[in-house]
């Protein structure tokens, strides 16, 4: 026969069990037996008339059924953690992909701008030179009046 303390966590389920198998079982009736085993027992089998090896049958085997989808709930989790790490990988190795592409596409747009700036400068030289001078004269003059506000 199984322990109070085997059926202690699962008590509620185990109360509901036993209702439904035997249906003049009441909470009231049942609530007053919580954590005495063998007076739950016998109380069972004198309601009912049925022989206490019986009842004491049902509720191994509630236990025993319970232990089991203890273990099987156990494996749906590490299933359902296995499912979750593959699509969090999956997930990884796609975002790696769409940054080497835009990192690819971003090199890429840069060696043209590069490539055509330089051919702009070779065949202007000097209005580029004039661009870069003025560009640098706005500057100095934008550092130098912001610093003074400071």
């Amino acid at each position: 026969m199984v322990t109070s303390e085997q059926i202690n966590g699962r008590w509620t389920e185990l109360k509901g069990s036993l209702q439904e198998r035997w249906g003049e079982l009441t909470d009231d009736d049942l609530s007053q037996f919580q954590g005495r085993m063998n007076q739950l027992v016998g109380f069972i089998a004198q309601k009912t008339g049925t022989a206490k090896q019986e009842v004491e049958a049902y509720i191994d085997e509630f236990v025993d059924h319970g232990v089991s989808s203890m273990y099987s709930a156990s494996e749906a989790v590490q299933d359902y953690a296995g499912r979750a790490q593959e699509q969090i990988q999956q997930y990884a190795e796609a975002t790696e992909q769409a940054f080497r592409q835009g990192y690819d596409e971003a090199s890429r747009r840069l060696q043209q701008n590069y490539q055509q700036a330089s051919e702009c400068v070779r065949r202007n030289p000097l209005e580029s030179l004039a661009i870069s001078f003025g560009a640098g004269i706005v500057t100095g003059v934008v550092v130098t009046l912001l610093s003074r506000r400071n």
